[in-house]
C-alpha cells in the first residue's frame, strides 16, 4: 500500500490549528493523528453487546459538491464514522429498522455538500436538497427503500444537523416536532465524531445536545477516528480503513 501525504507540507492541522491559519480544505496528517492519540478520553464503561451489527453506509465520491473535500476532515471516513455511530445511538434509543435506515443515511450524507471546511455556512440545507433529489442513489447504496414520510424527516435532519437548537426558527421548530428522534441523534452523532479535529476545546460538548450519549460509546467513537485515519495514512482505501475500524464492535470479523 501506499502512504499518502496530506497536502499541508510543512505544518501539521494541530499547528495550524494553535496558528489561527486553518485552510479551507483540511487533511489528516500524522503529527495531528498523534496528537489525539496522546489525548485519549478515560473509559469510563465498557461497550455491552450489541444485538446485531449497527449499520453503516459510506458515501460514494461522487456525492461530495467539492472533490477536494472527498479525503478531508468531513470527507467520506467523517460522514461514514457518522453513519455508524447514529447506527449505534438507534439501538441505544430503541428506533426500528427504517427509522434506523433514515436516520444512517442522513448521517452518511450529512456533510457531502459542503464546499469547504471551515463553518460553510448553509451547508445543512444544501445537503438536505440534494438528498431530497437523490434520495434513490442513496437509499440503493443502503439496500433499503425509504417511504416518502421518512425521506422528509431525513431531510429535515441533514437540514437542521449544522444549527444551533437555539437558533431555530419558527418553521425549523415545527420540522424538529416531526423528526425529534432522527434531528437529536443525527447531531449527537455528528458530536461524537470530533474527537478528529485537533484542538481538544472543539471535541465532543453534549451541554450542545438534546439527548444522553452513554459514556461507552465516548472512547469507541475516539477508537473509530484513531483506527480509520490512521489505516487511510498508511495507504489503505477509505472503504477498507473505515471497515478496519468498525471492527473494533465486533473483535472476530
Amino acid at each position: 500500500m501506499t502512504s499518502r501525504t496530506p497536502d499541508h507540507s510543512t505544518a501539521s492541522l494541530r499547528e495550524l490549528a494553535e496558528n489561527r491559519s486553518l485552510p479551507a480544505h483540511q487533511v489528516m496528517d500524522q503529527d495531528t493523528l498523534a496528537w489525539i492519540a496522546g489525548n485519549r478520553p478515560e473509559a469510563s464503561a465498557a461497550p455491552p453487546t450489541l444485538p446485531h451489527p449497527p449499520l453503516m453506509l459510506v458515501p460514494d465520491v461522487t456525492w461530495f459538491a467539492e472533490p477536494r473535500l472527498v479525503d478531508s476532515i468531513h470527507g467520506i471516513r467523517h460522514n461514514a464514522r457518522v453513519s455508524l455511530l447514529a447506527g449505534l445511538l438507534a439501538q441505544e434509543y430503541g428506533l426500528d429498522r427504517d427509522h434506523t435506515a433514515a436516520l444512517c443515511a442522513a448521517a452518511a450524507v450529512h456533510d457531502c455538500r459542503r464546499h469547504d471546511d471551515r463553518d460553510d455556512l448553509g451547508h445543512g440545507q444544501q445537503a438536505a436538497a440534494w438528498f431530497t433529489r437523490s434520495q434513490h442513489d442513496v437509499t440503493t447504496r443502503l439496500g433499503r427503500e425509504l417511504p416518502p414520510d421518512l425521506v422528509a424527516q431525513a431531510a429535515s435532519a441533514i437540514g437542521l444537523h449544522d444549527v444551533p437548537y437555539a437558533d431555530f426558527t419558527p418553521q425549523q421548530n415545527l420540522a424538529y416536532r416531526r423528526a425529534p428522534h432522527l434531528i437529536d441523534l443525527l447531531k449527537a452523532a455528528d458530536c461524537l465524531d470530533r474527537y478528529r479535529l485537533p484542538l481538544t476545546r472543539w471535541w465532543p460538548d453534549t451541554s450542545h445536545l438534546r439527548i444522553v450519549i452513554p459514556a461507552w460509546l465516548h472512547p469507541v467513537a475516539f477508537d473509530l477516528v484513531l483506527r480509520s485515519e490512521q489505516a487511510r495514512l498508511s495507504g489503505a482505501s477509505n472503504h477498507r480503513a473505515l471497515i478496519h475500524a468498525s471492527q473494533i464492535l465486533n473483535p472476530r470479523q
